[in-house]
């Protein structure tokens, strides 16, 4: 019995190792691509501000996200079927390849570019295989009391590798932009036969059950078909600064809610359902996934804000150059991570003794006081209180997400830990889909009504004709987000180069400066930011109140 003891004891720390390495490499692949851009178009010979080339860089940024997001149910519940480490195990090896292809990729311009996309979604193919599975694997292979601690560790790699994928990006795109998708190929080659070895199935694969076919497929198609709405309503259409009003878009996000609908049909009526509805009846299982969903919509699009606030205002007024703004953005945000790193091994692990609701509803009402505190600060602020917001926020992420987590898991019979891990990965991803589109519309719509009175006034003060200033201030306010989001000069990259050099040399001088764009903005986007923040309190603040309902820790035995 100590000898199996032991063996269990080993496994358990094998197990959480390997798996944490998996969400680092997926974490690292999802983020390193926000600083790279501008050196993958380069190398790919492509202007990522022509109109062809936004659809691609939103895809390039995108589309790894709603792979892994729309695949994460449906691999679930077949991994419970045909055993989890197994088909963790697959995701591993399809990542690694995808990468490897990434590396190798052929072509430049838009065939260059379409084949990278594709590549870029196999590599969610295989992070959705990690992901559905890893929290699964981490919840069969240690106790109930042990498990909040866990989750902790393992999200923090979830996190960390989130902000190392931002400064491994600035660094390894400024010697060459292939390395960027070269760095997670070792990780992957070590963790693929690392797991084919050490990793053992620690519960039955249910082959008895059938698939779900007409479930999995309504449901992948159906979550599909929504994202891809949400993604393309941010791009422009037409005469509009946003897609909302796109027929496609419309038909998607209608289409998609009407395949979730009969989804949620069909799984009420066939015998073997992808997902167990029953289980939204247990109030912890369904507390925990609602809390989560708010949750990753409030801040899910808080990175993309606040990396749009330091490189398009903050950074440039303290004399960074365009250039480097988005290696620095991921420095200055570092504090965020700290804070989560900080919290949610501890709460993890006070939460296996005391149950989640405590931690995890402190922690949305820690994130509800960050978001409000962030609109108190003027859009040149001093760094230290912004990083202690930022300290803030992210110890009410780590609060949360390890309790939370773990109690959801806590709740699910061991036959449906599979497909309750991909389901709740899928309201996390999904919810973080969604505040993108959120909040870049509210950034749009806030800027289209604003942005053009303040470039045409700065621009007439600066000297420039009132013509020439009326036809640069009518640029699209995607088009500045952008180039400011991409490292460019906003005024550089976005008038003409005619227009420009038919302007004053002192003109010239005052528009390509540093501090021009930063100051004339900045009064257009705070508006914006601060609606942003006060929608993310609200939901965190709803996300508290959820949570607060979950009842006390309940176990599932085995």
């Amino acid at each position: 019995m100590a000898e199996q003891a032991k063996i269990k004891n080993n496994y358990k720390w094998i197990a959480l190792s390997n798996t944490t390495l998996g969400v680092l490499m997926s974490s690292i692949t999802g983020n390193i691509i926000l600083i790279s851009l501008p050196a993958i178009f380069r190398g790919m010979n492509m202007d990522p501000l022509s109109p062809g080339g936004a659809g691609y860089m939103m895809w390039m940024i995108l589309g790894f996200t709603v792979v892994t997001a729309t695949l994460l149910v449906s691999f679930g519940r077949i991994s419970d079927i045909f055993g989890r480490v197994r088909l963790y195990n697959l995701g591993f090896a399809i990542f690694t390849i995808a990468s490897t292809s990434l590396y190798f990729t052929p072509g430049a311009g838009a065939t260059g570019m379409t084949f990278m996309i594709i590549l870029r979604l196999l590599q969610g193919v295989g992070s959705g295989f990690l992901f559905s599975n890893s929290v699964a694997i981490v919840t069969d292979a240690f106790a109930s009391n042990e498990r909040g601690m866990a989750m902790g560790l393992n999200q923090i790699a979830g996190i960390g590798g989130g902000f190392l994928g931002l400064i491994l990006g600035g660094i390894l795109s400024a010697i060459h932009w292939r390395l960027v998708f070269l760095v997670s190929v070792p990780i992957g080659l070590f963790g693929t036969v690392w797991a084919y070895l050490m990793l053992k199935e620690q519960s039955a694969p249910s082959k008895t059950q059938k698939i779900d076919w007409l479930g999995n497929i309504t449901f992948a198609v159906g979550l599909t078909v929504l994202l891809i709405g949400f993604t393309s309503a941010i791009m422009p259409y037409g005469a509009s600064n946003m897609g909302w009003g796109n027929p496609f878009v419309i038909g998607s996000i209608a289409g998609g809610i009407i395949l979730l609908a009969l989804f949620v049909l069909i799984e009420s009526k066939v015998s073997s359902p992808m997902f167990q509805l029953e289980l939204f009846k247990i109030r912890a299982f369904s507390c925990g996934n609602i809390s989560l969903i708010l949750s990753s919509i409030a801040r899910g699009g808080l990175q993309f804000v606040l990396v749009i606030w330091l490189q398009g205002i903050w950074l440039p007024l303290h004399g960074y150059s365009f250039e480097s703004t988005p290696l620095w953005a991921g420095i200055y945000m570092l504090p965020m991570s700290v804070g989560f790193f900080i919290m949610g091994p501890l709460c993890g692990k006070l939460s296996d003794i005391y149950g989640a609701r405590t931690f995890a509803t402190g922690g949305m009402a820690l994130s509800v006081a960050g978001f409000i505190c962030l609109n108190l600060l003027p859009a040149n602020f001093t760094y230290w209180p912004f990083a202690l917001i930022l300290l803030a926020l992210g110890m009410g992420m780590g609060m949360f997400a390890a309790p939370n987590t773990s109690a959801i898991m806590n709740v699910v019979p061991p036959s449906q830990r599979g497909v309750s891990s991909g389901m709740r990965s899928t309201f996390q991803n999904a919810g973080m889909a969604l505040s993108m589109a959120l909040y870049f519309t509210v950034l749009i719509h806030g800027l289209s009504n604003s942005l053009p009175a303040a470039l045409y006034n700065g621009l007439v003060d600066a000297g420039v004709q009132a013509a020439t200033a009326h036809q640069i201030a009518s640029m699209p306010p995607t088009s500045a987000l952008f180039a400011a989001f991409l490292g460019f000069n906003p005024m550089g990259a976005l008038i003409n180069p005619q227009t420009m050099a038919a302007l004053p040399a002192a003109t010239q001088q005052t528009l390509l400066s540093a501090s021009f764009f930063p100051q004339t903005i900045a009064p257009a986007v705070m508006k914006s930011l601060q609606l942003t923040f006060y929608i993310s309190a609200g939901l965190s603040a709803i996300a508290a109140v959820v949570s607060l309902f979950r009842g006390k820790r309940y176990v599932v035995e085995e």
